[in-house]
């Protein structure tokens, strides 16, 4: 009778474990399909960076801050916003931002500084670095000689492989994928970029973002600023998501 009554404990316990095994396999692709609260802030503050909002962008700030996104990481997404959207954006970002932290401390808060960004190894030049790291995101071999916008204008392909592809994607603060978040909240923002949108999104699935994640992307810029530039994002996303289908 014992033996059963054991038997019966271990029958019991099995199928508690396997329930909450399941459970918790559940919530990990849930969450694997879900941006983080990291990811979502990113998408407002450099939308809202773009758009040049800086009443919300202050309140988007403050957001990022509580929910986990540390300066220096804040500092990033506004620096890599110029790139896309221009110096003026992007330094009156950074100087709301610092107003921002200034008003925190003066409240007692203490936001986390976050991690500085390495040293880059300088001993490949840039160029070469460049071209490299866009192979990387595009995953495909860039071609020798130039064509299109890039021959045409010889210097626009230099500064994008030097300074865009170089200088700004291989810090490390951001991984690709948040930079890649940044630069099509950018893009989606400014409006009249399809191309390069259709371009970034892309890559955002070569480095890790699926279509639910992408799906969420247009559900935040549509929150953050608006159904106009949301629905031009979401025809272009449908665009991408297609074309993965047929290949």
């Amino acid at each position: 009778m014992k033996k059963q009554k054991v038997k019966v404990a271990v029958l019991v316990l099995i199928a508690i474990v396997g329930m909450v095994y399941h459970v918790n396999a559940k919530q990990i692709m849930a969450t694997a399909n879900e941006l983080t609260k990291k990811e979502q802030n990113i998408i407002a503050i450099s939308s809202l960076t773009a758009k040049g909002d800086l009443d919300k962008l202050k309140i988007a700030l403050n957001t990022g801050l509580e929910e986990g996104l540390t300066i220096n990481e804040i500092k990033e997404v506004l620096v890599h916003t110029y790139a896309y959207c221009g110096f003026p954006r992007s330094i009156r970002a950074l100087q709301s931002f610092m107003e921002v932290v200034d008003d925190r401390k003066a409240s007692g808060i203490v936001d986390e500084i976050g991690d500085e960004a390495s040293p880059i190894d300088q001993n490949v030049n840039k160029y070469t670095r460049g071209k490299k790291i866009l192979e990387e995101l595009t995953k495909t071999q860039q071609p020798e000689s130039l064509s299109g916008y890039s021959a045409f204008a010889p210097t626009i392909d230099r500064f994008l492989k030097e300074h865009l592809f170089a200088a700004i994607f291989e810090r490390d603060v951001l991984n690709y994928a948040e930079r890649e978040l940044v630069t099509i909240s950018v893009i989606a923002s400014i409006g009249k970029a399809e191309p390069m949108l259709r371009s970034h999104l892309i890559i955002c699935r070569n480095v890790g973002l699926n279509s639910e994640k992408l799906q969420e992307f247009v559900t935040v810029l549509k929150s953050t600023i608006g159904k106009k530039e949301a629905k031009v994002a979401q025809q272009v996303l449908d665009e991408v998501l297609a074309n993965d289908k047929i290949n």
